[in-house]
């Protein structure tokens, strides 16, 4: 069985226990949650939750099918990496004074594209926006400094689509019952 990273998509409206209720699909399954963050979306009212996991396209298509029963969930999109612009975030926190005692790491975080974005006399926060393997890779150099902590955020989607795919949905919605605008 071949294993692709998806990405899901799933436009809701912003209703507590939603997260729960996505995540009991995927445990049913036996699919572990890679990641997933969620924010309000372009259209008022609307809130995007974006899931990543490794399967495969029919468990994909299972999985998007049994996320649209969910009386909250308006629609859910299934995507693979080619056809989304995406981004993660991370942030390590070092020792300031290894940092200080190494002259490299200020070319590493130039070479790798990162920023620093907060020094005290205890510790520097590093922040890298990039794909996975790019943040992972500044993890593996940071490592020898010490890294007090790390966090990295899930994935932040947009499609490569010239629209939304909730917006033609949206309005095939209203165009069937014009009394739901």
């Amino acid at each position: 069985m071949i294993s692709t990273l998806y990405t899901i998509v799933v436009f809701s409206e912003n209703h507590v226990g939603l997260l729960n209720q996505l995540s009991i699909i995927f445990t049913r399954r036996c699919l572990n949650i890679e990641s997933i963050s969620a924010s309000a979306c372009s259209k008022p009212g609307i809130h995007k939750i974006t899931i990543t996991c490794h399967s495969n396209a029919e468990m994909m298509e299972k999985v998007i099918k049994q996320i649209e029963k969910r009386i909250d969930v308006i629609q859910a999109f299934c995507y693979d990496d080619s056809e989304i612009v995406y981004q993660e975030v991370a942030l390590y926190k070092v020792p300031t004074p290894k940092m200080l005692a190494e002259n490299h790491v200020e070319a590493i975080i130039r070479r790798h594209g990162a920023r620093i974005l907060d020094v005290t006399p205890d510790y520097t926060v590093i922040e890298k926006t990039g794909h996975y393997d790019e943040t992972e890779a500044l993890f593996h150099e940071l490592k020898r400094y010490d890294i007090k902590q790390f966090m990295r955020s899930g994935r932040v989607v947009v499609t490569r689509s010239p629209f939304e795919a909730i917006d033609e949905f949206l309005a095939r919605r209203d165009q069937q019952n014009p009394q739901s605008s």
